[in-house]
């Protein structure tokens, strides 16, 4: 397997991760490429940080708050997901655990979606950037056997 360049980590914030109902989304607000789709909060491991350091500062940084992180969503590949030619993703389940979520950087919303089977407004319905989709229905399956 093939080693990525850019290690990227990302967050499924949820509501609880003992019994998550809800999940945390955030829309893109640039590049223009990308704007207006949805997306896990998140962005690169820089170098010296762990993905978990990483991931921490990184929602600090976007979103203004602290986390507990939890299990991660496992891709099929050692760093993750692969996003692209360059980058794999590494994505955990997380809770807030102190503030509360504003879109402070790269983001114009931030929207807590039903994870639930049955929800009104599935998440799935949302435009997600094409990379993030098959991240989305892999955490969607775990939740639902949970």
């Amino acid at each position: 397997m093939s080693e990525y360049s850019v290690q990227v980590v990302g967050a499924a914030i949820v509501d609880s991760l003992e019994s998550p109902s809800w999940m945390l989304v955030a829309q893109r607000s640039a590049p223009e490429s990308l704007a207006g789709l949805w997306e896990f909060p998140g962005g690169k491991v820089e170098s010296g940080e762990s993905c978990e350091q990483a991931l921490e500062r990184e929602l600090m940084e976007e979103l203004g708050v602290s986390v507990h992180l939890g299990s991660e969503v496992q891709g099929d590949h050692p760093q993750g997901w692969v996003l692209n030619e360059k980058a794999a993703m590494r994505v955990f389940l997380v809770e807030i655990s102190r503030g509360e979520p504003l879109p402070l950087q790269d983001h114009r919303e931030l929207r807590w979606v039903s994870v639930k089977k049955q929800s009104g407004q599935d998440i799935l319905d949302l435009p997600w950037i094409p990379a993030d989709l098959p991240i989305v229905r892999e955490l969607l399956s775990i939740l639902h056997q949970s």
